[in-house]
């Protein structure tokens, strides 16, 4: 067994489902299971991100199994919500979540970054079904967002806009530009979430280019501010469901997570940004992973 395989009975949890104990569960044991997915694929590959891949398991999961509107079977359906994947480089994690939704087969996921692959090593929509906007260089996601949002409010359409966001992202100018449009044009149908796990590349974030306070920057650029731990899968349906309840200006969650969340050796270090396990490291980390399923299938 390859390691890549479905589960179609688990069931999927519409939006506007009550928050119970058994979709918590069952939402948490497929981020974790999800995880191993990723391990899999970067190994097998010698080639990819990991930790912030592992840091937006939950999120990605609670976004396409609850919260988003679409349908898998009509990508290009014109009243889909919206999903900004702007931080790219983590798309192992947004392959797993979007072949398990139904996109395409999981089997496919073992051709993750290979040669003529639908599943490039930056997410690529003219490539990949499911997948909204190209994400290489960083920083461009809430503009784009921004973009949709006014769109879609210009063609009278329900659907909202979600970007998913690296806290290394906020480095870049651009970013801040895209807040000043979300907030000039009051854009609540647009839900920002930044997986801010304290990790880019280099070094930690508050060294390389501090971003503290955070809340209160967001807060100036009149964004509405939601703060959560971002592993805990019931404040993050939560946090979405209350982002609804917003009217007259945008909102962001900032999601307090874990770079390599899951696995011990991994968690909080730089080096684990695009780093390649060994095969005694990988071992490890299957087991460490395994136990995570173990704990929500108990």
């Amino acid at each position: 067994m390859n390691g890549y395989t479905s589960e179609p009975s688990r069931k999927l949890y519409a939006y506007g489902t009550r928050h119970t104990p058994e979709m918590i569960r069952d939402l948490s044991l497929r981020a974790y299971e999800y995880r191993t997915h990723v391990l899999r694929m970067v190994y097998e590959r010698k080639s990819g991100h990991i930790g912030g891949a592992f840091s937006i398991a939950e999120i990605l999961t609670a976004l396409y199994f609850h919260q988003l509107r679409l349908d898998p079977e009509r990508p290009g359906w014109d009243d889909r919500d919206r999903l900004v994947f702007s931080k790219g480089h983590a798309c192992a994690m947004l392959y797993t979540v979007l072949a398990h939704r139904g996109y395409f087969p999981v089997a496919e996921l073992s051709t993750f970054r290979a040669l003529n692959s639908r599943l490039q090593g930056h997410p690529e929509p003219a490539k990949t079904p499911g997948v909204e906007v190209a994400a290489g260089p960083l920083g461009h996601g809430v503009a784009i967002g921004a973009g949709m949002a006014l769109a879609a409010r210009i063609a009278g359409s329900r659907r909202k806009t979600y970007v998913v966001l690296g806290d290394g992202e906020l480095n870049s100018g651009v970013i801040w530009e895209g807040l000043m449009v979300g907030a000039k044009f009051g854009l609540d149908n647009l839900t920002v979430i930044v997986d801010y796990n304290g990790v880019q590349q280099t070094g930690m974030t508050k060294d390389v280019m501090p971003t503290e306070p955070i809340t209160d920057k967001w807060a100036a650029f009149n964004w509405h501010v939601i703060e959560i731990h971002g592993h805990n899968m019931a404040a993050i349906l939560d946090a979405l469901d209350l982002a609804d309840e917003i009217h007259g200006r945008p909102v962001v969650i900032i999601a307090r997570t874990t770079k390599g969340k899951g696995v011990s050796f991994m968690e909080h270090l730089p080096q684990w940004h695009g780093g390649i396990p060994s095969e005694q490291q990988f071992e490890q980390a299957l087991v460490e992973l395994r136990e995570g399923v173990e704990q929500w299938q108990a």
